[in-house]
């Protein structure tokens, strides 16, 4: 058994975790598990090797638990050893003894030293900038998920699907997961945003759409000697005759400190906020081809206009839409995070964090595919990335040290190969050709349903 184990932990090393060879070490995996007091029985399914074969799971189309065992056995055989019995059982529950802390901790460690590896001079302005945006996602029906993660209050009860809420923090940079809070749908996504910006550092720069576009959020993140970059909230009116004056369509003002509490803030807090606070609010003209041209009002933290001029801000507001919503989109679609199997909270957690893990591995596979290039990794293709990698892992994992180097450096030419079409001014209606099955929408409790299939089966016999 430890020997497999030890076979099965060098392979996943080789190929899956390959990419993270000098940011994730095993060391430092190995002492993470030391600092949980870890405890485990000698068997194929160590806390490394589970870990790994939950990344990989992720990774494949076919997200089974029977495709993962299949893919190990399949590996042990080549290695000339016993395979394990092709149950998922032990898998299984080698899953569920993986402590979601672990997992959770990884997401930030791989985060930070994926920037280091980026050379000063990429970073805008010298800073390193945050992209924060929220989403949501569905897991499966069982008592468990409904209680921690009730389904939306219009749906009847036996009709929905339990929904979490996350928001996630990522890097600008690199494209790679920073952070990520999850919780019920019922808490606002303000709340569980404000629990990250702890995760900011000195110099960071947030960068936010108009929901946090107000007094509070950008003292509490002034508050930790951070700045940001946020469109102006539609309560709040602009008027470019006062202030100071910095251009056209660029201001300095005073905000003064709202007259009631936000009900999702304690008196305590709000009263430590100071009375009133100096901004910057700035004009950005969004000019594309062939329509109007757009402005938009973004208010920041960054007073310094020398230095961030509008043109540098117009520039950075215009990359959070691929940095947050295509980064979401991929997370949900390309990797099949919106609808979750698992069928406890605990699992659906550990879960959401392995995705997010394996979409930073994709993230650190196309940033080293492109860091000898002139383009950058936003300009390859992430759904080509997967495909590739899944492509290779199994020569990377059987094979020896020379092969797998020369394997390693041919993913990584033809990772740099798949260049996004560009396609600007493309506009595409959101309608479906595929007409739906002509199924009625489900109105009742599926029990309460086949209750009355079966009724109507005895009538009719």
């Amino acid at each position: 058994m430890p020997n497999r184990a030890c076979i099965l932990k060098q392979q996943f090393l080789q190929s899956v975790a390959s990419p993270w060879e000098k940011l994730l070490p095993d060391s430092l995996v190995q002492e993470l598990l030391a600092n949980e007091k870890i405890t485990y029985y000698q068997s194929i399914y160590t806390p490394i090797v589970t870990l790994w074969a939950m990344i990989s799971q992720v990774l494949d189309p076919d997200k089974s638990l029977s495709q993962a065992v299949k893919r190990m056995s399949t590996w042990l055989s080549v290695a000339g050893v016993k395979s394990p019995s092709s149950d998922t059982g032990a898998y299984s529950k080698a899953r569920k003894r993986l402590p979601e802390k672990l997992v959770q901790q990884l997401v930030p460690i791989v985060a930070e030293a994926l920037e280091k590896e980026v050379p000063i001079e990429q970073q805008w302005c010298g800073r390193q900038v945050r992209v924060l945006d929220g989403t949501t996602v569905l897991m499966s029906d069982t008592l468990a998920n409904q209680a921690e993660y009730p389904q939306h209050s219009n749906q009847k009860t036996g009709c929905g699907f339990p929904i979490a809420k996350m928001v996630v923090l990522f890097s600008l940079l690199t494209g790679a997961v920073v952070s990520a809070g999850i919780s019920s749908l019922a808490t606002s996504e303000i709340v569980m945003s404000r629990l990250l910006y702890a995760n900011l550092v000195p110099d960071d720069v947030i960068l936010a759409d108009r929901a946090y576009g107000n007094y509070v959020d950008l003292v509490l993140v002034k508050q930790q000697g951070a700045d940001a970059v946020f469109r102006k909230n539609h309560l709040r009116k602009t008027d470019f005759r006062r202030g100071k004056k910095l251009g056209i369509g660029d201001h300095q003002v005073v905000w003064n400190k709202p007259q009631q509490c936000p009900k999702h803030m304690s008196n305590q807090e709000f009263e430590e906020l100071p009375s009133n606070f100096i901004v910057r609010e700035v004009c950005l003209r969004i000019q594309r081809r062939g329509f109007r041209e757009e402005r938009i009002i973004v208010v920041t933290t960054l007073l310094d206009a020398q230095r961030y001029t509008v043109q540098k801000l117009t520039q950075l507001y215009g990359l959070r839409w691929s940095a947050a919503e295509v980064s979401l989109r991929h997370l949900k679609t390309t990797l099949k995070m919106e609808m979750l199997t698992a069928k406890t909270p605990a699992m659906v957690r550990k879960d959401i964090w392995t995705h997010l893990l394996a979409y930073t591995l994709l993230r650190t596979i196309m940033w080293q595919a492109v860091s000898s290039s002139e383009h950058t990794a936003f300009q390859l293709s992430f759904q080509s990335t997967r495909q590739q990698f899944n492509q290779l892992l199994t020569l990377l994992a059987t094979t020896g040290k020379h092969q797998q180097r020369q394997w390693h450096q041919l993913l990584l030419s033809l990772v740099a190969t798949n260049l996004l079409t560009m396609r600007p001014d493309r506009s595409e209606p959101r309608v479906l050709k595929h007409r739906p099955k002509p199924y009625p929408r489900m109105q009742e409790p599926r029990s309460i349903l086949k209750g009355k299939q079966a009724r109507r089966s005895r009538l009719f016999q």
